[in-house]
This record gives structure tokens, sequence and C-alpha cells, in this order.
């Protein structure tokens, strides 16, 4: 989540052919009790860039529609801790949670939980695999991204040598989707070599070792793909340390002020952004309509951007911020 001049390859905002309208039955009506006027984020992570532009975007479109939103984010991307955050919020009964689910499978009963309370539940970023939870989801289409790294990153190694994949957690669908997005499309690439994917498990110090481990056993290594902000910033500093910066092509994913400083800076030679205050702002609304008795898509895909050196002034819209 450079080295030549390229174009911005936009991946255009689609709602799924497949998309479903809830009806006013189930979730959809009456809050059983709830707060209706207030909305609540759960985020994946506190502090990360990604998730406070999600929360700046979120902020601003409930603001508009008359919404109080309140952000309640654990200290850690796992579902031990964002397990209590959610039962903290459920507790205090808000008229609608939106989540962004740490682990697919392992948090589907408190959020189930949440739902069967009244609460009407909408999945930003991240998803549950179990879809009869959450009214909507939320998110960048991450599998074309994945394989828009792809694309990316063989142009950025000449179509040829090994490639790795840094992943974060498995587990995580977001990022998964990423990595097998990228490992699908590199296929058509028979000059380049898939090195697989290892986890990092969402440590930038993991990321950086694993870099370092890599490069004792692949010296030839060309390029690595990172599939979000920690294992792009470790992989930096594992390329960093072995003094192969710019020699080993890395394709991140996201578009934090420190990935864009290291993009401005040559460190990373691209990124993939995406438009994590259009999910915040989109998850208030379908929100918002399931409070209202409206229908609700099921499944919205937001907009995803590759963005090189040569073309950050005019992609800037897509960093994330540190603050609203």
């Amino acid at each position: 989540m450079t080295v030549a001049k390229r174009t911005a390859v936009l991946i255009g905002a689609m709602v799924s052919v497949g998309a479903l309208l809830v009806s006013c039955s189930g979730q959809v009506g009456d809050s059983g009790g709830t707060d209706s006027k207030k909305l609540v984020l759960i985020p994946g992570v506190a502090d990360e860039p990604f998730y406070i532009s999600m929360q700046c975007g979120a902020q601003e479109q409930a603001t508009k529609l008359g919404y109080k939103l309140d952000t309640q984010a654990p200290t850690k991307f796992d579902a031990g801790s964002q397990t209590p955050v959610l039962t903290g919020v459920v507790a205090n009964k808000p008229g609608g949670i939106l989540i962004a689910p740490t682990h697919a499978t392992a948090m589907a009963n408190p959020i189930k939980q949440a739902k069967d309370s009244g609460i009407k539940i909408v999945e930003v970023d991240t998803a549950l695999d179990d879809t009869s939870i959450a009214l909507s989801s939320i998110s960048s289409d991450n599998k074309k991204g994945g394989a828009l790294a792809a694309q990316t990153l063989a142009k950025l190694v000449g179509d040829k040598g090994p490639v790795l994949v840094i992943n974060t957690k498995a587990g995580t669908s977001t990022t998964d989707a990423r990595a097998q997005g990228f490992e699908d499309a590199i296929k058509s690439f028979p000059g380049i070599t898939s090195l697989g994917v290892q986890y990092n498990n969402n440590e930038a110090a993991q990321a950086a070792s694993i870099v370092t481990a890599t490069l004792a056993a692949h010296p030839d290594l060309a390029g690595i793909f990172a599939t979000n902000l920690s294992s792009a910033e470790g992989a930096a500093t594992g390329l960093r340390n072995a003094n192969k910066l710019g020699q080993v092509k890395l394709v991140g994913f996201d578009a934090s002020p420190k990935q864009v400083e290291d993009l401005k800076a040559g460190t990373v030679q691209a990124l993939i952004a995406q438009d994590p205050a259009g999910i915040g702002a989109k998850g208030v609304d379908q929100a918002a309509a399931a409070i209202e008795g409206k229908p609700v898509t099921r499944k919205i895909e937001t907009d995803m951007i590759a963005i090189t050196q040569a073309d950050m002034d005019a992609n800037s819209k897509y960093f994330y911020k540190r603050k609203c």
C-alpha cells in the first residue's frame, strides 16, 4: 500500500454489480432504544493516517447529515484489542457503528452481538467473511489494487527478476485481497519470479527483518510490494540498512505522510493510494440510510490510484492526513 514518468492509473469508483438493496425489514427501521442520531467509528487501530483520514471524511459527512460521530480506536490492530472497544461502544447504544474489523472471522461474534442489540452495522475498509452481519461494506477493490501494484512494479523492474510481497496479518480481508491480486497479476509477466508472501504482524521492524533475510537468500531481489503502511515503512528501512534503496524497487500501498516523504525522496518508487475519506463519508451515508429506513447498498467500492514521483503533486488529494 517513479524511476520513469508514469501515468496515474485510476480504478474508478464503482458499486458492485451484484450489490443488494437491504429492505426495510431486519436491521433497517426501528432503532430498538438506540440513540439514532449518534454514530461511532471504530477503525482498525489508533493514530494511523489512513484511519485518521477516514475519520475526517466520516466526521464531515455526519455533520452535514445532522448526526453526531464519535471515534473509538484500539491501540493495536488485532481482535483482542478491538473487541473490548466494541463492547464498550455497544453498551452506550449508538444508532450505528462503522467498523473496520481487524479479523475476518474472530470479530464476527462481537459484531453480531452489536447487530443483535439493534445497532446498524456498516463495515469500512475491512470486512467479515460472514456477509449476513453488516448492512453495508465500503472499501477499495483491494484485489484490483494488488493487480495495479503488480503492473506498476513490473514496469519498475523491467519485467524481470524475483519479487516479494510483504503482508501484514493473515486473515485481514483487505491486505489478503491485495496480496492475492498481486500474485494473480504477476503471473502475466514470465520474466518475473514471485518469492511469495511473508507476514510482518503489522510491525515495521518485522518487515525490515524480512527484507534483510530475503536479500541474504536472494541478493538479486528486484522488487517488493508492501500491502500496507507498516509493511512499506519497514521494507524501506530494510532496504536502507542494506544500501539497496532505489536498486530494489518498492511499491507501497497507502499514502501516509511518511510514505509521501519517502516517495518524494525516492525511497519508495510508487504508492497505491486509496480514498479513506471517501470510505468514511460513504459509511456514514449508509448508516444514516439504515437508521432512517431507507435502502442500503450492500457493497460499495472506492477509487485507487498509482502515484509516482513524477505525478505526485497532481495527485496530492490522495495523501493521508495526520489530523482533521
